[in-house]
């Protein structure tokens, strides 16, 4: 499986390697006002792929606070309760028809996150 990895991995970086050596001519970009710069082809599509990652992770900065702020306040409403711990299941006690090793209730539901430790 690690082999197929590098592999992929491999013809993913000839592909791209082959893609750059193929627009290495020059590419005169028109702003606005009359202005005119010049620079190859495969520097230009690499700047627009960086700027497009870069506002792509600017526009998830609003949901991801968003989901922090969710997530901080369902912990604030989570019940402080002691953890009971469940018998631990041995591979003998399981063929006997032994007990669930099930707690009686989770300790948080699993719609929400685990909580964490507070910070200090």
């Amino acid at each position: 499986m690690r082999l197929l990895t590098w592999l992929l991995r491999g013809l993913v970086f000839f592909v791209l390697f082959a893609f750059a050596l193929n627009n290495m001519h020059l590419v005169e970009l028109q702003w606005f006002w009359g202005y005119r710069s010049q620079a190859p082809m495969v520097f230009i599509v690499l700047a627009v792929f960086g700027l497009g990652c870069a506002v792509g992770v600017l526009a998830m900065v609003p949901s991801w606070w968003r989901h922090r702020r969710d997530a901080r306040q369902r912990l604030r409403l989570l019940p402080e309760k002691p953890m009971v711990q469940a018998p631990v299941a041995t591979h003998a006690n399981s063929r006997s028809g032994g007990q669930s090793t099930l707690p009686a209730e989770l300790p948080h539901p699993p719609d929400m996150p685990a909580p964490r430790k507070p910070g200090k």
